[in-house]
């Protein structure tokens, strides 16, 4: 017979078969719990991929659509070069009229 194990229950002490089953169902209930959180962070970790997905998809459409833009911007950069040079010698024609006129006007005369 042993004395610790008959002292146990009037102590209130639980006995170690109380304990081994209680620290199961500790382990029991701490396994469950790691096992909701491991669905959450899986299902995070899905959503973070999905949003990662629709993202780079995005980046795709808006790379095109930047390079379309940059398209128009070459041409609208050739045509204000064009535009540019032909009102410089617009300018510079202009110029040459305006002296060739002042050449043949005729000059007043002054008396002195």
């Amino acid at each position: 017979m042993n004395d610790d194990e008959d002292t146990l229950g009037w102590l209130g002490l639980p006995t170690p078969l109380q304990m081994y089953r209680q620290h199961c169902r500790l382990l029991e209930n701490e396994i469950q719990e790691l096992n909701l959180q491991l669905r959450k962070a899986r299902a995070d970790v899905f959503g973070i991929s999905q949003m990662l997905l629709e993202t780079q998809t995005k980046n795709i459409e808006f790379a095109g659509y930047l390079r379309e833009r940059g398209a128009e911007a070459a041409v609208m950069r050739k045509q204000i070069a064009d535009l540019t040079t032909s009102a410089n010698v617009s300018r510079r024609e202009a110029d040459e009229l305006r002296r060739i006129f002042n050449e043949m006007r005729p000059r007043p005369t002054t008396i002195v």
